[in-house]
């Protein structure tokens, strides 16, 4: 009788297909990365009834007060902004909290009041969880 080989013996096609799935997550590694490494400057900007009425770098701490049917406290520090006092109704603008990632933003409707984090890289992830 003839001995067959095992079924399950390593070939070299094997380690090229290993060495090809390593080298393709490394490649992903290396590229996400470099890709959160650069983006550039992120900028505030405030409008009010679809104007810009201030601009400025997240980098800048700064606070200032925007007045229209109601007031809004923005607040800008740490590389994060956010509506940190209001009078509107519901104060759904200040319950929005923190925003620090491009693409993100914080809208007050009663006082038609929108703050947007613009440059850099926009953001990609979630913007919530459910459990």
């Amino acid at each position: 009788m003839k001995k067959e080989k095992d079924a399950l013996t390593f070939r070299a096609g094997d380690a090229a297909a290993i060495a090809a799935v390593v080298l393709a997550a490394l490649a992903m590694i290396v590229f996400f990365l470099f890709s959160a490494a650069k983006g550039g400057a992120v900028t505030v900007r405030v409008y009010q009834d679809g104007e810009l009425i201030r601009e400025m770098p997240l980098s800048t701490d700064t606070e200032f007060t925007v007045r229209g049917d109601y007031e809004n406290r923005i607040t800008v520090r740490g590389g994060r902004a956010a509506v940190t006092q209001s009078d509107c109704p519901g104060e759904d603008c200040v319950h929005s909290g923190w925003i620090d990632r491009p693409g993100r933003s914080i809208v007050c409707l009663p006082n038609r009041v929108e703050i947007r984090l613009e440059g850099g890289e926009t953001a990609d992830d979630v913007d919530a969880v459910v459990r």
